[in-house]
């Protein structure tokens, strides 16, 4: 019999994958589609970079507010509310208008910080530390199929297309709002977590908000997470960058060809890939190698993978590609879809490393304050996610990447440092445990 909490993790997951299957794919076309929506009515100024950067703001600063909300709630009717919200800001795009677009952007920020937080927190409940390691890697590979699907659909409907007319949009909002919808009934059939047996666990909700807040300005403070916040702002600017700049950067490269629009699609496809390989393989054996080796040696083989990315990503693709359409080229010339695509299943195989190692490490070493650690990760991870996306509009390609370079070096060695921490911990806790 499958136990219950394994259940809980794969409802979570199949909610998850089917709500981000539509924004991820939202978020990677978003700036191509509003650049041909700005064709088709000349008095929309929306800009995609601008409202992702609003979303991962009010993100950054409703995450001091969600341990307050979920001592009152709970993870699961948080994380209904923040599916809502992501539907919404969907449908908001049937209107094009700026003050819609941007507004829907601040209400997602907030829906945003209580499904990831609610998330975390219902993830932790479920797991021990036997199988944190291996509920983490099955709900990231979960996650990341979701990169399939809505992409192979960008994919097909932009075949052929230098512009994204209306018919089109309007077919891909639909279908991205319509698999949102399953997603969210997903969440509202999740369980309440279970112990080893079948008895729910009692999930307090004893601590009052103004201590849930009061836990977290401590819990950050701390030696341990401040290390760990470089590790996370480091995955919040590759979080960008792979979904929002990297993308529309292929899509803007005239020398790719004619097929550059689809290869928008294709590049998130291939990061899918590498996200769920990442996933399986580190939910398949995250319980042996943490166990064995710790989660360190995951976390370096990440950071390799990316700095490779970003060395192909400087030889492929202009400076000038994240601002709009380019004739301009590097030093691969031409472009080279084949290595783009590369570069993207390597982006997707180092992210699953990053970040289903912080799940571990926060859903195992901060089990006693998991809201708390899982606000603070989201808060630090959107804090730079939206820097990136304002100094997106601001900066080439070449300066993105070399801050990308710089912070994925310190942001892996600081989660080391931690890690080996813990190591040095854990004989003692063992020796203190036989006793």
């Amino acid at each position: 019999m499958v136990e219950r909490n394994l259940v809980n993790v794969l409802l979570l997951g199949g909610g998850f994958m089917l709500i981000f299957t539509s924004f991820q794919t939202l978020g990677n076309i978003e700036q191509t589609i509003i650049d041909s929506i700005k064709k088709d009515l000349p008095s929309f100024t929306g800009d995609g970079y601008t409202s992702l950067a609003i979303i991962y703001a009010a993100l950054s600063l409703s995450n001091w507010v969600t341990p307050s909300v979920l001592s009152a709630i709970g993870p699961r009717l948080a994380m209904v509310i923040g599916a809502i919200t992501y539907c919404l800001f969907m449908a908001s795009f049937f209107v094009p208008h700026v003050a819609l677009l941007y507004g829907c952007s601040v209400v997602l920020g907030a829906g945003a910080a209580l499904i990831w937080t609610g998330q975390g927190m219902y993830l932790s409940q479920c797991s021990s530390g036997d199988t944190i390691s291996r509920n983490s890697g099955i709900f990231w590979a979960m996650l990341q199929m979701s990169m399939f699907f809505g992409n192979l659909l960008v994919f097909f409907t932009f075949q052929g297309k230098t512009h994204i007319d209306e018919t089109t949009r309007s077919i891909v909002f639909a279908v991205l709002i319509a698999v949102g919808i399953v997603g969210l009934v997903f969440l509202t059939c999740l369980r309440r977590p279970s112990t080893s047996g079948d008895a729910p666990v009692e999930l307090s909700h004893s601590v009052e908000p103004r201590q849930a807040f009061l836990n977290a300005i401590r819990l950050f403070q701390t030696p341990r997470m401040i290390l760990l916040s470089i590790t996370f702002v480091y995955t919040g600017l590759s979080l960008s960058f792979f979904s929002g700049v990297y993308g529309s950067s292929i899509g803007f490269t005239n020398a790719i060809g004619t097929s550059a629009k689809q290869y928008v699609g294709l590049n998130g496809v291939f990061i899918g890939v590498g996200e769920v390989l990442g996933g399986v393989a580190f939910g398949l054996l995250g319980t042996r190698t943490t166990t064995r080796w710790g989660r360190d040696p995951i976390m370096i083989a990440g950071g390799v993978l990316h700095m490779a990315a970003y060395f192909l990503i400087y030889l492929n693709l202009p400076n000038a590609a994240p601002f709009g359409n380019t004739d301009a080229l590097s030093y691969i010339q031409p472009p080279s879809a084949l290595v783009a695509m590369g570069c993207s299943f390597l982006l997707g195989l180092g992210d699953a490393c990053f970040n289903t190692q912080c799940y571990s490490m926060l859903g195992g070493v901060f089990k006693s304050q998991p809201a708390e650690a899982f606000s603070i990760f989201k808060f630090t991870q959107s804090v730079a996610a939206a820097a990136s996306f304002v100094y997106s509009s601001y900066c080439g390609l070449h300066v993105q990447l070399l801050i990308l370079v710089v912070l994925g070096i310190v942001g892996t060695i600081t989660f080391c440092v931690v890690e080996f921490a813990v190591k040095r911990e854990r004989p003692t806790l063992e020796r203190d445990y036989e006793k």
